[in-house]
């Protein structure tokens, strides 16, 4: 039997996905606040920090992942 890499599997995409995006989300926006930004506005950063945060996440992880040519 082919040995298999659970790392990479849907469900842990997806959980490692709404993981770094719950961060993203929490640093974005609690961040915002930190600086003076109203709370109805500061959702807006806290979606950006979820997108930006997971975007590099998964950069980071596709760059060690390829193989070397």
């Amino acid at each position: 039997m082919a040995p298999v890499d659970a790392s990479n599997c849907t469900l842990c995409r997806v959980m490692r996905g709404l993981a770094f995006g719950g961060m993203g989300a929490a640093i974005g926006g609690y961040g915002a606040i930190f600086f003076g930004v109203d709370r109805n506005e500061a959702i807006y950063y806290a979606l950006f920090g979820a997108l930006v945060l997971t975007a590099i996440v998964e950069r980071r992880r596709r760059k060690k992942t390829k193989p070397h040519d």
